[in-house]
């Protein structure tokens, strides 16, 4: 089944690049496009309970006139929590990739990175991963690091070992079904974890668990 992708993207020329390549890259579709956000917004809002979302995964960039990317998709999380959103960015801004996190966002990206990037890292959401490229992901801790110092983790993140290399694996941005593979377990052991690690840590995304690990020092 191909991964259905809607765009939000106020450029129209990179709009229109982002729809060329999901229209012509095997296995992606594409869902829709929309050069601003609040009709996107409006149309998941109003769709009836239980009715599924008409596609899989929103590319949204942050810049947009009227409602920002981070507002929309923190609408969106709202309304559908396991609508999965990756924000567009031209560039690393620190306090905007943090309030993406907090949004609920599940990736990150730049916009000048490669077709091939894109394409890796579109997968990796919808396998349950939490990409950032290295340069946000340095920038986001960094960031972290600007606040109160690290103190060690309370008792309620007391997390197993092998939660914590399931933790660990996230921050690396692997995909499920890789850390499935990484540990030797079932795709559905790694789902039980995810599950846990974000109990203990009281967070509801991959990217909230990882900007988590990376300020409380839980993985190694």
């Amino acid at each position: 089944m191909n991964l259905r992708v809607t765009v939000v993207e106020d450029d129209d020329h990179y709009r229109g690049s982002l729809e060329i390549l999901l229209a012509l890259e095997p296995g992606f579709e594409l869902a829709g496009s929309h050069a601003e956000a609040s009709s996107l917004v409006t149309h998941v809002t109003c769709l009836p309970v239980g009715a599924p979302v008409p596609w899989d995964l929103t590319l949204m960039d942050i810049d947009l006139p009227g409602m920002s990317g981070i507002e929309a998709t923190r609408a969106i999380k709202a309304a559908r929590p396991d609508t999965k959103v990756v924000m567009l960015t031209a560039f690393e801004d620190p306090e905007k990739i943090l309030a993406a996190i907090r949004a609920g966002a599940d990736g990150y990206l730049l916009k000048r990175a490669g077709v091939t990037e894109v394409i890796e890292q579109l997968r990796a959401v919808a396998g349950g991963g939490a990409p950032m490229t290295p340069g946000i992901a340095r920038s986001v801790l960094d960031l972290l690091r600007e606040g109160p110092a690290p103190k060690k983790a309370p008792p309620g993140f007391e997390l197993s070992e092998r939660e914590r290399s399931v933790l660990g694996a996230l921050v690396r941005g692997l995909a499920y079904k890789q850390v499935a593979a990484e540990l030797d377990v079932s795709i559905d052991t790694v789902r039980t974890y995810i599950r846990r690690i974000y109990t203990k840590l009281q967070v509801h995304s991959a990217t909230e668990a990882v900007a988590k690990a990376l300020r409380e020092n839980l993985t190694e």
